[in-house]
């Protein structure tokens, strides 16, 4: 089984340590304008295969793609001093363009998994070039809100001292600021939140909340500001991520797609509870949320629609 990544920054290659010390995969191929740094990163991880599982890891080019089954885009151009969130946009789209047909060309069938951010708009830029060649979305995942579900869980685990893989609930919308923690879906060993607080004694109230959903939404920002960059965590999630898509494992992630409609709103990219399998997304979960989350959920919408439409204006999609 083959795995492409585009792109061996910090995020790039912390994926394919993280398929490594997984064990997902048989060949992973990193893929870089700059091919000495793929090289470097290619033989480091390398270098960790005796100590955990039997991969093979290469640098290579586009060619080196074909028979992926999934392939990450992890590239992107960084923001430059004084350049406009739009402006970062539409050079980004400029590398999307490129990059989606050059892997699809070589590899057809292939899933592509993107990271580059804001993943939201980035997928959908990447759905709407794969298009072109035939490809429906289904095939075209973003990481969404993955890492932010699992932050949000590992909070709610620490605070009740459950293991977080027990702890059900889900961060949807935006991967950004106007993200929703669906609160009302919340499950603890199968009771909803305020059932388990009031069996165990415990008092959670509205403080206790938003304290949470503070830090969910500011943990990129605290940990970018400390080391420079994220990068374990989102690793650890793409590698979660192509294990469900090779095994087929039908799970539920809060993946982002491309959906026609979403509370009024057309054609937008968002996180959703999905079901995901080996041919990407197979489902969507519709969770019966309350009224305060449903408008939030459609003011996230709307902001990451918005986003698009500038892109369309500019003719940069």
């Amino acid at each position: 089984m083959k795995i492409g990544i585009i792109g061996s920054g910090l995020v790039g290659a912390t994926a394919a340590y993280a398929l490594v010390m997984k064990g997902i995969g048989r060949n992973i191929v990193l893929v870089d304008l700059n091919r000495a740094r793929a090289q470097a990163e290619a033989d480091d991880i390398q270098h960790a295969v005796p100590f955990a599982n039997p991969l093979n890891i290469t640098a290579g080019d586009y060619a080196d793609l074909a028979g992926a089954q999934v392939v990450i885009i992890a590239a992107g151009v960084s923001q430059r001093p004084g350049e406009t969130r739009m402006e970062l946009l539409s050079r980004n789209a400029a590398v999307f363009r490129q990059v989606v047909p050059a892997v699809l060309e070589v590899s057809p069938e292939a899933i592509l998994l993107i990271a580059t951010n804001p993943v939201d708009v980035m997928t959908h830029m990447a759905a709407r070039f794969a298009a072109v060649l035939g490809v429906p979305s289904s095939r075209i995942i973003g990481s969404g809100t993955t890492l932010d579900t699992a932050r949000f869980r590992t909070l709610l685990g620490i605070r009740f001292g459950v293991d977080p893989q027990h702890i059900h609930g889900y961060v949807i919308g935006e991967h950004g600021d106007s993200e929703v923690l669906t609160w009302s879906q919340v499950t603890i060993g199968g009771l909803p939140l305020d059932i388990f607080c009031e069996s165990h004694n415990i008092c959670f109230d509205e403080g206790d909340r938003l304290e949470i959903e503070a830090r969910v939404r500011r943990a990129a920002y605290e940990i970018i500001e400390h080391k420079g960059a994220t990068y374990y965590g989102i690793g650890s999630a793409l590698s979660r991520i192509i294990q469900v898509i090779l095994l087929n494992q039908r799970s539920i992630l809060t993946v982002c797609t491309l959906k026609k409609e979403v509370l009024g709103v057309s054609n937008v990219t968002l996180s959703l509870p999905h079901l995901l399998g080996g041919d990407g997304i197979l489902d969507t979960f519709s969770s019966s949320l309350n009224q305060q989350e449903s408008e939030a959920l459609k003011a996230s919408a709307e902001h990451i629609r918005s986003a698009i439409d500038e892109l369309e204006a500019a003719n940069a999609i």
